[in-house]
């Protein structure tokens, strides 16, 4: 299962917020957009967000996926984060990618994946948190030290 976080839809928060009947307080975010997480269930939303200082409530079906950042499924963290009382800084998608067995490893072995690790969770969560989605990938790829528009789609013999 992955979630996929640079690729914004036209919803918003405070849309998405009106069809689950939350009432949206924070207007800070009500113009924020909610992300397309990927193709499977996306009617399931998933809340991304840092944990630590930023907020010392443990949130309904949260799991630590780092060091510093959860990702959580429950309406009370949407409750919280409508409100303003909830982690400041979210990411919130519907729908997720998913794989089958043995598949995303196969992928991965053909080269279908670029992975890149993050020096540390705070470069991962200034990433997810602070980088517009239309910078995410050119931001993740520096950290592999090379520009991504010098590579070519085309391959030669040497």
């Amino acid at each position: 299962m992955g979630i996929v976080i640079n690729r914004p839809t036209d919803m918003t928060y405070e849309v998405l917020f009106e069809k689950i009947n939350v009432s949206l307080e924070n207007s800070a975010i009500a113009n924020k957009p909610v992300l397309n997480g990927g193709p499977v269930q996306s009617e399931r939303g998933f809340v991304l967000h840092p944990v630590g200082a930023e907020t010392n409530v443990e949130w309904n079906s949260s799991i630590t996926i780092c060091d510093k950042t959860a990702l959580t499924t429950s309406k009370d963290i949407l409750e919280a984060v409508a409100l303003g009382v909830g982690p400041g800084k979210t990411l919130l998608t519907l729908g997720y990618a998913g794989w089958a067995s043995g598949q995303l490893e196969q992928e991965i072995a053909h080269n279908a994946w670029l992975s890149v690790q993050a020096k540390d969770t705070d470069t991962l969560n200034k990433i997810l948190f602070e980088t517009p989605p239309e910078e995410q990938f050119n931001t993740t790829i520096a950290l592999l030290g090379f520009d991504p528009a010098m590579l070519s789609g085309v391959a030669g013999h040497a």
